[in-house]
């Protein structure tokens, strides 16, 4: 148990936790969201080849990779009275919302051509309002509390209300093809840009609006940028990155997120393409809903148990140990997933006492709710309890979810002391903004690896996706490539954060050696 109390001054309030918080839930629909409508709905809405929906989906972060690291130096020596970071999140929020809206007002008879160029300038547009928000917001979040445990809280509470994304994206896949919801598919499409689009200005300027970070009127050595310091300007940036790219805890928290997300993200559409066409045999129809459920319920656990369980670790044991606990617990997850998926014991589970009776308890209140479901256009929401229920693929959840769970929350406060750390070893300026930025390329490289080798992989193991009923031994190779990936990934990134060396008294230290530097900020 941590012995050091959190200075009220260091204490983050509730209402700047939510306001923090509902930043993260922006930074989680959007990309969900604009997954989903390019790699599902371009094709099944619009017609789009495959090839050409994939590379909407990836040439353009080959441009989000760049701006990122130079948002973040910009943000880092902003001088304003409304500080270095809120300006940016409010405008980059409005122009993020009114661009993802633009992005999908597509004509249903557009031609191809139209509909790529389109998709293809509006979202390099809307990435770069994106960039403007989502940047400053995670430097703003390093940066809002020196506490080493108070990072954490805050971290637990913004994730946990960015999970509440991933509770609502895998309904699109349910809600848009419904027709008594939209007529069309594109109806469908154009009407939910426009409610993610609100929703992104409505709740992306919360933190602009709510959230305090450090009184940077005394900060010193910021640099001025303005057209004429632009080659000068570049000259720091990328002094700044050699010198990010220098910080071996920093280093050492980007390869642990790269392994863990980038194995995750690997696997994360086989669970559905198991379910329907190994569970169910390849008919989306039998399955139902149960893909989107288990989504849906895997984020519900992850916020609601997991990362408040990781919180209290981190209090208790450290950072580190936190991580690796939580790293160990999915790989026992994942390792779960090959009984958790086994038709033939969800076949068996139904056929117990226990296993009629939850079937049963289902029926019940199903059999209440579907009708007010169906009433209120809601037909979408609904379960059919004749159908087998696939009981056991919940039990891996709440050891997996531990992986993505901790991830992010401990991640994320980590690199707030690295930045302490930094500070100590640089000088001023602080530098949160590159740092987000670096650690969130991290991130979207495995994204676009992920969208890669996840097809390729699926090749390799023989699925065929224009076939129905797929092999069992294919089955069996997907199932085998479900587990061992994320496991493999994992493990390695244990190894990589085994040495991780920045402890609670470390940052302790280097906090008190930062005041008598310089004063509180």
């Amino acid at each position: 148990m941590s012995k050091i109390k959190t200075a009220s001054r260091d204490s983050v309030s509730i209402g700047q936790k939510a306001a923090f918080g509902s930043g993260h839930f922006i930074l989680n629909i959007l990309p969900g969201t604009l997954g989903v409508f390019i790699q599902f709905f371009l094709l099944t809405a619009w017609g789009v080849d495959p090839l050409w929906a994939g590379l909407l989906g990836g040439l353009p972060r080959i441009f989000d990779a760049l701006t990122d690291p130079i948002m973040g130096f910009i943000s880092d020596n902003t001088t304003s009275k409304w500080g270095r970071r809120r300006p940016y999140i409010f405008t980059g929020a409005i122009i993020s919302g009114i661009l993802f809206f633009l992005m999908w007002q597509i004509d249903d008879n557009a031609s191809q051509t139209l509909i790529i160029w389109q998709v293809m300038i509006l979202q390099i547009l809307f990435l770069v309002g994106n960039t403007m928000f989502a940047t400053p917001l995670v430097g703003l979040g390093y940066e809002m509390t020196s506490d080493y445990n108070e990072r954490t809280r805050l971290m637990s509470f913004a994730n946990s209300m960015g999970q509440i994304a991933w509770m609502i994206v895998p309904w699109l896949y349910v809600i848009i093809p419904d027709t008594e919801t939209f007529n069309t598919q594109t109806e469908g499409v154009r009407t939910m840009a426009l409610i993610v689009g609100a929703m992104c200005v409505v709740f992306g300027i919360m933190p602009a609006l709510f959230c305090k970070g450090i009184d940077s009127a005394h900060m010193e050595n910021r640099k001025k940028i303005t057209f004429k310091t632009l080659a000068s300007n570049m000259k720091d940036l990328f002094i700044g990155i050699k010198q990010v790219s220098k910080n071996k805890p920093f280093m050492k928290l980007c390869g642990a997120t790269f392994l863990v997300f980038n194995g995750f993200q690997l696997v994360a559409a086989f669970g559905v393409f198991i379910i329907v066409f190994y569970m169910y045999n390849g008919s989306y129809e039998i399955a139902g809903t149960w893909p989107a459920w288990f989504n849906t319920i895997n984020a519900m656990i992850t916020a609601f148990l997991v990362i408040p369980i990781i919180s209290k670790m981190a209090n208790k044991w450290g950072k580190r140990n936190a991580f690796l606990i939580s790293t160990g617990l999915s790989v026992v997850g994942y390792i779960l997933k090959w009984w958790g998926f086994d038709k033939e014991l969800n076949s068996s589970f139904n056929d117990t006492a226990f296993g009629e009776g939850l079937s049963s308890g289902l029926a019940s209140i199903f059999g209440y709710l579907n009708p007010i479901l169906n009433d209120i256009g809601m037909s979408w929401f609904t379960i059919n309890p004749a159908n087998d229920i696939p009981w056991l693929i919940f039990i891996p959840i709440p050891f997996f979810a531990f992986g993505m769970g901790g991830l992010f929350t401990l991640m994320m406060s980590m690199t707030a002391d690295v930045c302490d750390l930094d500070e100590l070893t640089n000088g001023m300026p602080r530098k949160e903004g590159t740092f987000g930025a670096i650690y969130w390329w991290m991130v979207k490289l495995g994204q676009a690896i992920a969208l890669v080798l996840g097809g390729l992989i699926l090749k390799i193991v023989g699925f065929d996706p224009n076939v129905t009923v797929q092999t069992l031994d294919t089955m069996n190779r997907l199932r085998i490539a479900d587990i061992i990936i994320p496991s493999g990934t994992a493990a390695l990134a244990m190894w990589v954060m085994w040495k991780y060396s920045l402890s609670e008294a470390r940052a302790v230290e280097i906090k008190e050696e930062l005041v008598k530097r310089r004063g509180e900020l």
